[in-house]
C-alpha cells in the first residue's frame, strides 16, 4: 500500500495551510492577489502563530511570496521554476539511483518491487491521487537509498512545490500508463544492478518530465533546455 497522505489529526496550522493551499489551487485566490495574516486568523478563528507557520509552509512550497509587513502575495508557477526544480533533481535523483543499483540488497529489492506494482495497481485504478501517493513513494525509496536522508526530503519538496501549484502532466500531456512506462524501466536496471542504465533511465524520465511541464506553461514551448543536461562533455 502505498503511504497515507494527511494526518487524521490535524493542528491549526495544518488546517489554514490546506484550506489555503486548495483555495489557490482552485483559483479562490488568484495569482498575484494578496492577504493579510490577521485576516486568515479572525477568518479561521485562530492565532496569528498557526497562520504564520502555515504562510511559511506555502512559501517553502512555493505557492507564496512572503512581503514583509505586508502579508503574503499568491505566486503563479512558471517555466522557469520547473526549469529549476528539475535541474535539481537531476542533479539529486540521476545519482542516487545510479547508487541503489551499485548497492542493492534484498531488502530494497523487496521494497522497489512492492513499490512498481503499487504503481501499476493505481494506474489500473484510474484513481490520480493515488497513483501520485504511489509515484511519490517509488521516488522515495530510490531517493533515500544512499541513506541521505536530506537528499529524500528535498526531493520531496521540489516535487511537491511544482504539483502543489497544479503543474502536472497526467491527463494534459501524458497518460499514466506514460508515467507508469517510465519507471519501468528505471527499477529494471536498479534490479540488474546496472548503475549506468538506472542513471540513464532515470534522468530520461526527469527531463521527459520537465519537457513536458515546460512545454505546458512557457511561451516558448521548443525551449526546454535543462542544466546540466544540455552541457556538451569535455
Amino acid at each position: 500500500m502505498c503511504p497515507a497522505q494527511s494526518s487524521s489529526h490535524p493542528s491549526a496550522a495544518d488546517r489554514v495551510f490546506t484550506v489555503v493551499r486548495d483555495a489557490i489551487l482552485t483559483g479562490s485566490l488568484a495569482a498575484g492577489s494578496r492577504h493579510s495574516v490577521y485576516r486568515l486568523a479572525a477568518e479561521h478563528d485562530v492565532s496569528r502563530t498557526p497562520v504564520r507557520e502555515a504562510v511559511l509552509r506555502l512559501a517553502d512550497a512555493g505557492l507564496v511570496s512572503i512581503e514583509r509587513n505586508r502579508g503574503f502575495v499568491v505566486r503563479s508557477i512558471t517555466a522557469a521554476d520547473v526549469r529549476e526544480v528539475f535541474e535539481l533533481r537531476l542533479l539529486l535523483e540521476v545519482p542516487a539511483a545510479a547508487w541503489a543499483a551499485a548497492h542493492l540488497d534484498a531488502s530494497l529489492a523487496e521494497e522497489l518491487r512492492g513499490a512498481l506494482s503499487d504503481l501499476r495497481e493505481a494506474a489500473a485504478s484510474g484513481s490520480l491521487e493515488r497513483f501520485e501517493g504511489c509515484d511519490r513513494a517509488l521516488h522515495a525509496i530510490i531517493d533515500g537509498a544512499p541513506g541521505n536522508d536530506r537528499l529524500a526530503r528535498e526531493v520531496g519538496q521540489l516535487r511537491s512545490s511544482v504539483r502543489a501549484r497544479g503543474a502536472v502532466t497526467v491527463d494534459r500531456s501524458r497518460t499514466v500508463t506514460d508515467v507508469l512506462e517510465d519507471h519501468e524501466p528505471i527499477v529494471a536496471a536498479i534490479l540488474a544492478q546496472d548503475p549506468d542504465a538506472a542513471a540513464e533511465a532515470m534522468r530520461t524520465h526527469l527531463v521527459r518530465t520537465a519537457a513536458l511541464l515546460i512545454g505546458q506553461l512557457s511561451d516558448d514551448p521548443t525551449d526546454v533546455r535543462l542544466w546540466p543536461e544540455d552541457v556538451e562533455p569535455s
